[in-house]
């Protein structure tokens, strides 16, 4: 409930109350159907595109920020005259008739058939008064949200007419924010007007200060344009703005590289854990992967049919399902077949492979083989800025999550039996055997933990991508990769191996290219691998045996 006021209420400061959710007429009060303003919209219809223009400007001139909804619907061709009255409408489609609501009052009028109303046709000259009007209105609302919105709306279109609008908005504002955009418009205008030298640089200066890619294209198309004495300045001003989109754009692929980082730590810290404490070079982890993005899938259907209210709470549900599911298949694998196989990691690789391909064509058969769309919970949907970076908020939850999953692991490993006998089994099985601990409890558990945490990388990764029966290839490798270069059996290893495999792939990409980059990644760890066999993070006095 909250979340949803809270939603609405952004949407609203965002949009002014600019549209309504169907492009429907929204009126924010009821204009006086008795008074000039009145008049004037009934003018709407009448005479030639440019008298209709000339009634818009004299609706802007009223300064009625009413208006806006109406001049909005206008600009949509969704504004109808009723010919036996003459009154202004909005319709709804009802059977073969429409429902009349009149624009003034906001009250309806009455049900007509669809030959009774006739479209009020706008041109593109109707279209930008319409523009201007709005501008103009919104500019002046009492509402800092609403102003700020418009004058960012403004900054592209801003033109030597919108001068004069912009100095009687900026005379009248006193709040410091929107007065820093409108200046920001006002000098867009100015660059695109008749100014002089001093004013003019004065503008490319206020450009320059905003930065980013509009301000960037604005400048460039101003320079051909530019006198002598003004165009260094442009040049100037190009030329650092580049230099900060370049760093932002290390900065975006950073970012890209922590998101990417945290999905391979997700897939890869199940492995890293089976892999160190039984030797088990398991093709089918990416199986368990897949198994819990489809648990998730099913959940999601489940709630839609059932208690579609309950969506955005899906993955509250799907994660538990999912890690329980994929924790009781990886125990059966292991106890079915691997536990056979302990010693003969050629046999293992194979038979984990054989699975592999037996679980991929039993979900086929079950799910089908196109891809099954998983949905985004309203809190995980969206994105924001933060200077020059694009954060999408799905990334960011994974980002947090794999961390959580990470913490939890590491609370396990150091803090509980469990994870006492397997740090025990990990450094000397015959050792740990010796001193009492079930080796083959631990096997078991193990390959159920590793295989749970990888259904929970399934529940993240359905967010980012669509599930299909191929999933966890697209991992399987990187995984391994991870879990060799961190160090095998070690969390922190992989934690760290995840995020600077991430972030060093996404940095070569833009220059390489995405395949030749995972070639280089891989070229780089082969040849670290040479000089440390045991990766970042070797675990002291490990035993490599049967």
């Amino acid at each position: 409930m909250i979340r949803t006021f809270a939603a609405r209420w952004l949407a609203c400061l965002a949009l002014g109350l600019l549209f309504s959710l169907n492009g429907a007429y929204a009126q924010e009060a009821p204009i006086d159907p008795a008074g000039p303003v009145a008049d004037l919209v009934r003018q709407l219809p009448d005479g030639s595109y440019r008298d209709r223009g000339a009634v818009i400007g004299e609706l802007a001139a009223t300064g009625d920020s009413a208006l806006v909804p109406l001049l909005r619907t206008l600009e949509a061709g969704e504004l109808f005259l009723l010919t036996e009255t003459g009154a202004i409408v909005t319709i709804e489609p009802e059977g073969d008739e429409v429902v009349a609501t009149d624009v003034l009052t906001g009250e309806a009028i009455g049900t007509f058939g669809e030959d009774a109303v006739e479209e009020i046709r706008v041109n593109n000259l109707i279209r930008r008064e319409v523009r201007a009007a709005v501008s103009q209105l919104t500019l002046m609302s009492d509402s800092p949200s609403v102003r700020i919105a418009a004058a960012r709306e403004m900054f592209n279109g801003a033109n030597a007419d919108s001068i004069p609008m912009l100095d009687e908005a900026l005379a009248q504002e006193d709040n410091e924010t929107v007065r820093a955009v409108m200046e920001e418009v006002r000098a867009v205008a100015v660059l695109r007007s008749d100014a002089g030298p001093d004013e003019t640089a004065a503008a490319v200066d206020t450009i320059i200060e905003r930065g980013g890619r509009q301000a960037l294209g604005i400048l460039q198309a101003s320079l051909g344009s530019a006198s002598a004495d003004v165009a260094p300045a442009i040049e100037a001003g190009i030329a650092r703005i580049e230099r900060n989109l370049a760093l932002w754009g290390v900065g975006q692929n950073i970012w890209y590289g922590l998101s990417l980082g945290s999905v391979l730590l997700l897939a890869a810290i199940g492995l890293a854990i089976t892999f160190g404490v039984m030797g088990v070079i398991n093709m089918a982890h990416g199986e368990m992967v897949m198994l819990g993005a489809y648990t998730t899938y099913v959940v999601q259907e489940i709630i839609r049919n059932a208690a579609p209210g309950l969506f955005d709470y899906s993955l509250a549900f799907a994660l538990p399902l999912a890690f329980l599911v994929t924790a009781l298949v990886g125990i059966a694998i292991e106890r079915g077949v691997i536990r056979f196989l302990y010693g003969r990691p050629l046999e293992t690789l194979l038979a984990t492979w054989g699975l592999s391909l037996i679980i991929q064509q039993a979900v086929r058969t079950i799910f089908g083989a196109s891809n099954r769309e998983v949905g985004n919970p309203s809190w995980m949907s969206g994105a924001f800025e933060v200077g020059g970076l694009a954060i999408t908020n799905n990334r960011l939850w994974i980002i947090v999550f794999s961390l959580v999953v990470f913490a939890v692991l590491v609370f396990v490993m150091k803090k509980t039996a469990l994870g006492l006998h397997m740090r025990a089994v990990t450094q000397n099985r015959r050792m740990a055997s010796s001193m009492g601990i079930r080796t083959p409890w631990v096997d078991a558990m193990t390959f159920g933990l590793g295989s749970g945490v990888a259904g929970l990388a399934g529940v993240a990764l359905s967010q980012i991508s669509n599930v299909s029966p191929n999933l966890g290839q697209g991992y399987i490798i990187d995984s391994f990769m991870v879990v060799v270069f961190g160090g095998v059996g070690n969390l922190w290893g992989t934690l760290v191996g995840a995020f600077t495999l991430g972030v060093f792939n996404k940095l070569l990409e833009p220059h390489t290219g995405a395949v030749l980059a995972k070639v280089l990644v891989l070229v780089a760890i082969i040849l670290f691998i040479q000089k440390r066999p045991r990766g970042l993070f070797a675990l002291k006095g490990r035993a490599v045996e049967a």
